[in-house]
């Protein structure tokens, strides 16, 4: 059965032969004749159902859309559960209706990449990854200072409950760890340099040694170490979790600003906290040296205390605790903002804890360096 017996060779057409039950197509299967091939389409398999093979030789052009229409023929009596061959269709037609079915082998080489572009590539990703980071960071301190400065103008903006619960969990709760670590740090300190020092019999300068070391460098160093591990990795959990469950978004729906709820309290209390345990861990360090001294090098406690107080001065005592309070701001700053840049479930969280104890230590480490190097330059 003809549908267009005066359509021209290249008009879409179907046709279908009763003594052979085969659907024969025509024409050009394209974009512009697939109104007038859907309405054939649905007249032949409404008037004809018993199809035994299409056949396809008929067909002089087809694109996408005709590749479409006619993996819709075949999938009406696919639905069916009939077999119907189809035959004669073209190769390069063949190939759009693996395209359109999704089977086709179209350039699936992979294609050769040049190693050295592919590492370049890479550096690039990482480049601008951390560069995207560096900016979010410093947009970051910004918005807290402006938060910090109306604090301090306006002190009701505070949350001192809980400011007070924070430096209790990271000040209170951590001088066990750090007084024990530092203490020990102290008697190694003595214990190695004490050995040197018994050699040219100077052990009196083991008093130098111990107290200056760890006045202006371990006690707020360490001290500072240990609440980038644990208190640091808590904030950024603490908010991570709070953004997977939503919870920063209900403050800021509720008018409340996240980081003057949040970010501001922590980083307040850490700034209180560890200058406080800068001074414990002095204190132990040095009792851990003295100890040691006493035992191994015949310094005992009131010559080192004698000692002591002619080597200890002022200046190299404030410089340990403004060490202590910029490592505070530093730590609570980063956790807080790895905290804040989670995104996801509960591997992001683990992710961001992670990088906040990796930076915070870093920026530590790199920030004590230049330290050293200025107050050295400055003569104190």
């Amino acid at each position: 059965m003809n549908f267009n017996k005066k359509a021209s060779t290249n008009e879409a057409r179907i046709q279908y032969h009763e003594a052979t039950s085969t659907l024969s197509c025509f024409g050009d299967w394209t974009v512009h004749h697939l109104a007038q091939l859907e309405r054939s389409l649905s007249s032949t398999l409404k008037e004809y159902g018993k199809v035994n093979t299409i056949e396809a030789s008929g067909i002089n052009q087809m694109d996408t859309g005709g590749a479409w229409l006619f993996n819709y023929l075949i999938a009406q009596f696919t639905q069916e559960k009939k077999n119907i061959p189809f035959q004669g269709l073209r190769q390069e037609h063949q190939k759009l209706l693996s395209l359109v079915q999704g089977k086709g082998d179209f350039d699936k080489q992979k294609s050769i990449v040049n190693p050295s572009l592919n590492i370049i590539a890479k550096i690039g990703y990482i480049a601008w990854d951390y560069t995207e980071e560096a900016f979010s960071f410093i947009s970051f301190i910004g918005e807290v200072f402006v938060y910090f400065l109306k604090g301090v103008i306006n002190p009701s903006r505070i949350r001192w409950r809980t400011l007070l619960n924070n430096m209790q969990t990271a000040g209170i709760e951590s001088i066990p760890i750090i007084g024990l670590l530092v203490f020990l740090i102290g008697v190694v300190l003595a214990y190695q340099g004490g050995m040197q020092l018994q050699d040219y019999g100077a052990n009196i300068f083991i008093v130098d040694l111990v107290s200056l070391t760890m006045i202006r460098e371990l006690a707020p160093l360490i001290a500072a170490i240990i609440i980038a591990g644990r208190t640091g990795s808590a904030f950024a959990a603490q908010i991570g979790t709070m953004k997977v469950s939503e919870e920063i978004d209900a403050l800021r729906i509720l008018g409340i600003p996240p980081i003057e709820q949040l970010v501001i309290p922590k980083i307040m209390a850490l700034m209180i906290s560890l200058p406080l345990l800068t001074v414990f861990a002095d204190i132990c360090g040095i009792v851990g040296g003295m100890l040691m001294s006493d035992a191994l090098l015949g310094v005992g406690i009131q010559l080192f205390t004698e000692r002591l107080d002619e080597v200890v001065d002022l200046p190299s005592f404030f410089i340990g605790l403004f060490k202590a309070f910029f490592f505070a701001a530093t730590i609570a700053t980063v956790g807080c903002f790895q905290g804040f840049r989670v995104s996801g479930g509960a591997e992001s969280v683990g992710r961001k804890t992670t990088s906040s104890v990796v930076q915070a230590i870093f920026l530590i480490i790199v920030s004590d360096s230049i330290f050293s190097i200025f107050f050295s330059w400055l003569g104190i």
